[in-house]
């Protein structure tokens, strides 16, 4: 029996995964997308699902479960091969371009684009002692239902974007917001901090967070360490909430029998997304480029760039469209 080549797979099915999906479907190409998640959507749905999106173009103050439903209705549009909850084990060179081996199958692709962003992630943990037994209670690393926190005292620990935007989003269902960080100044996008600024999150600059200790009401007591001082002071909370960003590493790639160029821990690849390995394009927050920026938008951008240099690799003589209104769809 002959055995099916896809022109390109494309492993990973975050955003930027989704996106070329949909876009190597207009293109015509015979494509399949391999997630590992039981769902769509990568690290944007699987860590915060409810956290407001502001960087794609046209779509303001888009929640992030939102945005990966209105990416599968796209794919939906023009649809290729989706597996979830599959593993890729190993990408192995052939004749027919690549071996795509996972945990369940396998298949062969003429190229691939690695769309894994920063592969495994891990929460930076709260260095104190007897945190383990807060975890999942009333401490949190990851927040899916925003409304678990209504009415409540919540502090949220950290100065980074997550950090601020959790803030943020708290404040309206909260009773009360604290933001604790460590510096005296947020490392958030510009317009957030002057918003979290003029609103009534109360900023606890610069602390560092020593001691959690339960009441008995039930209520959380933090003593809190002024930075470079003696100075401490206490709060009660009902809920702790960490944001000190993640640790990720791409050790599943590290385990394919291919050899990539790297920088700072990111695939190094070219204006056409691809990588130093023939054949291999990678696109999203796991690639590196003179101005690479990461974000959805840009990885937006990257998909078409790294799913047209793959059709006139394959299919030189096909006319790109000139933009995008000359696409057109089935309607069925």
């Amino acid at each position: 029996m002959e055995k099916q080549v896809y022109d390109v797979t494309i492993v990973g099915g975050g955003p930027a995964g989704m996106f070329a999906a949909f876009y190597a479907g207009l293109r015509e190409l015979k494509a399949q997308l391999i997630e590992s998640l039981p769902q769509l959507g990568g690290q944007v749905n699987a860590l915060y699902p409810e956290k407001t999106i502001l960087d794609v173009a046209g779509l303001p103050n888009i929640q992030a479960n939102q945005l990966v439903s209105q990416l599968q209705t796209q794919m939906r549009e023009a649809p290729i091969d989706t597996f979830l909850g599959e593993t890729v084990e190993d990408v192995v060179k052939d004749e027919d371009g690549f071996k795509i081996v996972t945990n369940q199958r396998t298949s062969y692709s003429k190229t691939v684009i690695i769309a894994l962003g920063n592969g495994a992630f891990t929460p930076r943990p709260l260095a104190i002692d007897n945190v383990a037994q807060f975890e999942n209670k009333q401490l949190f690393y990851f927040v899916t239902h925003k409304e678990d926190f209504k009415n409540k005292r919540v502090l949220i620990a950290g100065g980074g974007d997550s950090a601020v935007d959790m803030a943020l989003m708290l404040e309206p269902i909260a009773s009360k917001v604290y933001l604790m960080h460590r510096r005296e100044t947020f490392r958030g996008l510009e317009h957030d901090v002057t918003l979290l600024k003029q609103s009534s999150v109360s900023l606890q600059v610069p602390y560092l967070l020593k001691q959690i200790e339960q009441t008995d009401a039930g209520a959380l007591d933090l003593t809190m360490k002024k930075m470079r001082t003696d100075e401490e002071k206490h709060l009660q909370v009902d809920d702790v909430i960490v944001n000190y960003g993640f640790t990720s590493d791409n050790k599943a790639l590290t385990s394919w029998s291919l050899d990539f160029e790297e920088q700072r821990h990111d695939i190094v690849v070219n204006s056409e997304m691809l990588t130093s390995v023939p054949g291999v394009y990678a696109i999203g927050d796991g690639i590196n480029y003179p101005g690479k920026v990461k974000l959805i938008a840009t990885a937006f951008g990257e998909a078409p760039t790294a799913i047209s240099a793959i059709v006139n690799q394959l299919y030189p003589g096909k006319r790109a469209p000139i933009h995008s209104t000359s696409i057109k769809l089935d309607q069925k």
